[in-house]
């Protein structure tokens, strides 16, 4: 009721979703199988390299930034470990036995195989190949400990992706994905953790004041937006997020950029590549909640609501400005002393 959903989720959400928690790896498997065509992971690793290859030019141009500290996230950026769609090495679940009509007989026996699981890795190294994350989860995540970026395969596909879709469109809504997730790793928090997740102080004392001054801005921009009246974001909650919103369109942006080896993006329907990117990107964060839902997410969520997510992340960017040829005077101008860049 804290959210306003006036009813429970029936029966067979949750019977999926213990089957889901037990053997993820077998359900991932199935999905990846069933919905998830050959070519997609090729297509997207190229994507991914195209991001790692922008950003790394991003660092090398940032001006706040001195070579000693460049050097570091340089660093940090060539150990980042994608992980694309699935993973390489599926978990064997023949040492767990289930019965047929036994709910909590399974429920038993998928945690106690899953004990067994976690003692039989003590002592040993981490294996930073492991997934966290399903294959059929519609998600993304960045770990700081590992320096890696999980990118599951239930996000391949539309609305987020299509193999089959002109690369604006797929760079706008997919994309904004890559570049939100590897801003993560320098990010408030992220920016702690060195290329192999140690929690290290890399940053010269004047390039740490540099980004905490970038940082302060964003709290401030974000802390002045009301989506429902009355409240207002909190801009130290969401500012991990709201970094790397927009770091990573800015990143977006430019590999897209990349993508095009110089040419001009094609215009369709009246649209150059450059403005359906953002549009994808506005597209990507819609969002309807009820009102409950809405002021328990402004209370408790590290991430903006949906419409300024959209808002506030385009007025930093330069190239929103150049794409729509957004003046002075124009209800989403910002002007250019007020906008906020770090990566």
């Amino acid at each position: 009721m804290l959210r306003g959903v006036p009813q429970s989720e029936p029966l067979w959400q949750l019977a999926l979703r213990f089957t889901n928690g037990a053997l993820s790896d077998a359900v991932g498997k199935r999905y990846v199988e069933m919905y998830l065509p050959p070519e997609t992971k090729p297509r997207v690793m190229a994507m991914f390299n195209n991001f790692v290859a922008s950003f790394k030019d991003g660092i090398d141009q940032l001006d706040w930034m001195g070579p000693e500290t460049k050097k570091e996230a340089q660093a940090k950026l060539a150990a980042l470990k994608p992980k694309i769609a699935y993973p390489d090495k599926w978990r064997d679940y023949r040492a767990m036995h289930t019965q047929k009509h036994d709910l909590i007989a399974n429920v038993r026996a998928a945690r106690a195989w899953s004990h067994q699981q976690n003692l039989g890795k003590l002592g040993k190294p981490v294996d930073r190949d492991e997934w966290w994350m399903t294959p059929q989860t519609v998600n993304a995540s960045y770990s700081p400990e590992l320096n890696s970026i999980t990118i599951p395969a239930a996000i391949l596909q539309p609305p987020f992706f299509n193999v089959k879709a002109e690369d604006a469109v797929n760079y706008g809504l997919l994309g904004i994905t890559f570049g939100h997730e590897i801003s993560h790793a320098f990010d408030d928090s992220g920016s702690q953790y060195d290329a192999h997740g140690r929690l290290r102080n890399w940053w010269t004392a004047q390039d740490s004041s540099a980004f905490k001054a970038r940082a302060a801005g964003l709290v401030r921009q974000y802390g002045a937006y009301s989506p429902v009246p009355g409240y207002f974001i909190n801009g130290e909650l969401t500012l991990g997020e709201n970094i790397a919103d927009n770091s990573g369109l800015s990143v977006t942006y430019k590999a897209y950029e990349r993508s095009l080896q110089g040419k001009p993006s094609p215009v369709l329907d009246g649209l150059t590549g450059e403005q359906r990117l953002y549009i994808g990107f506005a597209t990507k964060c819609r969002a309807k909640l009820r009102p409950e839902a809405a002021i328990a997410q402004i209370k408790s969520d590290p991430h903006a609501p949906g419409e300024f997510r959209a808002k506030g992340t385009v007025m930093n960017q330069p190239s929103f400005y150049e794409a729509f040829d957004i003046k002075p005077g124009d209800p989403m101008y910002l002007p250019p002393e007020q906008r906020v860049i770090m990566w």
